[in-house]
């Protein structure tokens, strides 16, 4: 059952859902750059196999890992808020509804408590998402000419987008990174809790083992992506071609696209993603739901 004590572990639960976190981003981020670059640049590959030779051909193994120290800022930094502040407005959604804070919420009023939550977690993830994407595509931008000189560290981006936009210039692309968080999290937990839901089949969710809880995760992820994929690969262009100069909004950028590529384009990249997303995210939801049963078990032997 969750308690008044289990929100008061939640710091706790945070710093062993990030830890799962930083494993997934070490593994995935081979896949979360081939989307990027296939979002940005779709004309450049032919699917997610192409880029991974051409990225291996041009730039060697390393190019699969540009922009991991900010990926690993960005997942510490938005698990942290958003599990910290989802238990918060799990209580919000109880006022809200007028039920005790003991009190089970639904899969539908979990999902809505997600969705509050990930609009504090942009304010974090925004800045870090920017300098990832713009050093994961760094090379095909200067392979098309819209820059000269890329820079190669993080340290050069920062100071690049401080020099050239000031602080402000962090949050380029921040009303299409809370157009994908807010829905996007909805379905994230709303998936999440869904599933466990169909796995618990009228018993407790607490008593689901590790690959109900990691197909669960996993289909959280695959939801949210799914969902909002589109507003992502807007995302993701308006962060790194600002690089070249001013950028369209968020739908200057999207009407652009589909006048001139297509509907599809919004789409590539999505392979990489949603393997990515799969087990990134049931790893995560794993360490959180286990990290929890262990310090519960604990408070209970007190």
């Amino acid at each position: 059952h969750r308690c008044c004590s289990c929100d008061n572990l939640q710091p706790l639960l945070t710093s062993t859902a990030c830890l799962g976190g930083t494993a997934c981003v070490v593994t995935g981020q081979p896949f979360d750059t081939a989307k990027v670059k296939m979002q940005t640049f779709p004309n450049m590959y032919k699917g997610l196999v192409d880029c991974f030779v051409k990225t291996y051909k041009q730039v060697g193994f390393r190019g699969f890992y540009k922009g991991t120290s900010p990926a690993l800022v960005a997942n510490i930094a938005e698990n942290s808020v958003l599990f910290m502040c989802y238990g918060f407005c799990q209580q919000i959604v109880r006022r809200i509804v007028g039920v005790d804070r003991k009190t089970k919420l639904s899969d539908l009023q979990n999902a809505a408590a997600g969705s509050f939550a990930s609009a504090f977690a942009t304010l974090v993830l925004c800045p870090t998402e920017l300098v990832k994407c713009r050093l994961q595509a760094m090379h095909e931008m200067q392979l098309s000419g819209k820059i000269i000189q890329g820079h190669n560290t993080v340290w050069s981006v920062v100071k690049g987008v401080i020099q050239k936009d000031g602080p402000l210039g962090f949050y380029r692309g921040l009303s299409s990174t809370l157009l994908r968080e807010v829905p996007g999290y909805f379905f994230f937990f709303g998936g999440y809790e869904l599933s466990r839901t169909f796995f618990a089949s009228g018993r407790s969710k607490d008593e689901l083992g590790p690959i109900p809880l990691l197909l669960s995760g996993g289909f959280g992820g695959s939801c949210l992506w799914i969902a909002v994929y589109p507003v992502d690969c807007v995302k993701s262009r308006i962060q790194v071609l600002s690089m070249a100069g001013k950028q369209a909004g968020f739908m200057g950028t999207f009407v652009t696209v589909v006048r001139t590529e297509g509907v599809l384009a919004l789409y590539s990249g999505l392979t990489p993603t949603m393997i990515r997303a799969f087990v990134a995210n049931g790893a995560l939801f794993l360490a959180y739901e286990y990290s929890r049963k262990l310090l519960m078990k604990h408070i209970d032997s007190y």
